[in-house]
């Protein structure tokens, strides 16, 4: 049987904070809704709210009609409804079929059932195309494998009502692909799914309608088809947001400040050179598994390099650790905000005074003088926060990885690697975020940008670097850039 879901004022505050403010909207069964709008504008804490992890502070929701606020996460399984994380909630240290069923154990007498659980986790792993063996440690999987790990867990749990949180935030276009096919094959067995993403092409690709939320409001409601990519994103902040990206600077001609010369990571780069010019920005594309993380984790000491040779300013130097990456003005902003960005349990000042391995050597004496200091970088990078004595991990995704970047380009950085510097930021964040790289960039800097996403490195970039396997394909200038190229370059089928 679908489920009907009817909203009725849902309230819900964190301490004198009001997050949703008396939120009332219905969602038809069986259908694909797109759940709609900025990082902080409530629209996590309302599925959770759904799914049994948070409660509501006033009003509540109905059920097929029938009133219902679930005690914790088991109790709204129980009534058929999941919900996918964006952010991973997995025991790295367990197997992935021990994930998927960690408190739903089948057992045999008194013991678990170690080959019915296997058995079953490798049928929901197929139905989501996850090749791997259910016994593996999920510690040993790439970010992607751990967003599919996710999705297998909830879709084993037969859900009637199904939230997908960003869930295609790491997957490559062909995981993508399966996992639309399974959307598809879910809705015509009636189930009603909540899709929250900020890639509006898929909202428009897979949903039979929008739900909005700004600020905590409901604010409108409407049929995909009849809504376009730009009113949505006008909707989700209150304004017009056409022009998305900074227009291209000429970057100034001049000697590369950082070459890389004949690099191979193990496993996972091959004979990989490429150069940077102060003021500009250079995109690296691929699809996942092409090594575009490995390369430069390569290069700044995170993980082993067997060949290569490294120039800065001219300057051979040879990197292999962080730590003489920072010495040397080159800053790097993981794609794992929350595990390699971010001490998530600090507070904004902590992070901002802390290196990715120590403290600055000459913090502010103070505290006013620190507090007006602190204050300023906040306003600098846009950061939206009640109190400056929030921890990092109390602020939407958006606002902590402006964040992250505030605090990583402390140490002024000459050269910047961002790794996917938008993933699960809503589409104002993103414009914030593509307004300062070209910042960065016209301060004579460097910057390298990782990405998955085509359109983000056609707008943003001066050169693109394509990888596939470990290897370089090509490097396309702008005036080269389209998504077709670079598709073609990434799949090999140029």
């Amino acid at each position: 049987m679908s489920l009907a879901v009817d909203f009725r004022s849902v309230t819900k505050n964190f301490g004198l904070v009001e997050v949703l403010h008396g939120v009332s909207f219905s969602l038809e069964p069986g259908k694909v809704v797109g759940l709609l709008g900025e990082n902080g504008a409530g629209k996590s804490t309302l599925v959770k709210i759904l799914s049994g992890y948070e409660q509501a502070s006033d009003g509540d929701f109905t059920i097929n009609g029938v009133p219902h606020r679930f005690a914790n996460s088991r109790e709204a399984e129980r009534e058929g409804v999941v919900l996918i994380h964006q952010e991973f909630n997995l025991a790295e240290d367990l197997t992935i079929a021990q994930n998927i069923f960690l408190g739903h154990e089948k057992q045999k007498g008194l013991f678990l059932d170690d080959r019915s659980m296997n058995a079953a986790a490798k049928a929901a792993m197929q139905r989501i195309g996850l090749e791997a063996d259910p016994e593996t440690k999920v510690r040993r999987l790439i970010v992607a494998e751990k967003q599919l790990v996710e999705i297998a867990k909830a879709v084993s749990r037969n859900a009637r009502l199904l939230v997908m949180d960003e869930p295609t935030a790491t997957l490559t276009p062909t995981e993508t692909e399966r996992l639309f096919a399974l959307i598809a094959q879910l809705k015509a067995e009636g189930v009603t799914i909540i899709y929250i993403s900020h890639k509006l092409e898929e909202v428009e690709r897979v949903t039979d309608e929008i739900v909005v939320l700004r600020d905590g409001n409901f604010v409108a409601r409407a049929p995909t088809a009849e809504t376009t990519r730009q009113q949505m994103a006008n909707l989700m902040v209150g304004r017009d947001v056409s022009d998305m990206f900074p227009p291209k600077d000429v970057p100034p001609a001049a000697e590369p400040m950082f070459k890389a010369s004949g690099v191979s990571v193990p496993g996972w780069a091959k004979d990989v050179s490429f150069e940077i010019r102060p003021g500009e920005i250079l995109g690296f594309a691929g699809l996942v598994g092409a090594g575009r993380t490995e390369l430069f984790e390569g290069l700044l000491g995170l993980r082993p390099r067997s060949a290569g040779r490294i120039e800065i300013d001219g300057q051979v130097v040879d990197l292999r650790s962080p730590r003489q990456g920072v010495r040397h003005g080159i800053a790097y902003l993981s794609e794992d905000r929350k595990g390699k960005g971010l001490h998530v349990k600090l507070g904004l000042r902590e992070n901002l005074t802390l290196l990715t391995l120590e403290r600055y050597a000459h913090p502010l004496l103070d505290p006013k003088a620190e507090r007006v200091a602190l204050r300023e970088k906040v306003e600098e990078f846009g950061i939206r926060t009640g109190d400056l004595n929030n921890r990092a991990g109390s602020l939407s995704g958006g606002n902590q990885q402006k964040l992250a970047l505030a605090k990583f380009l402390h140490a002024d950085p000459k050269i910047i690697v961002l790794d996917e510097p938008t993933r699960g930021v809503d589409v104002g964040a993103k414009r914030d975020i593509y307004f300062l790289i070209q910042r960065l960039a016209r301060e004579g800097r460097g910057v390298v940008v990782i990405s998955s996403e085509l359109v983000e490195l056609i707008g943003l970039c001066h050169r693109v670097v394509v990888m596939r396997a470990g290897k370089v394909q090509a490097t396309l200038n702008a005036d080269q850039l389209t998504e077709e190229e670079l598709i073609a370059h990434a799949t090999g089928t140029h």
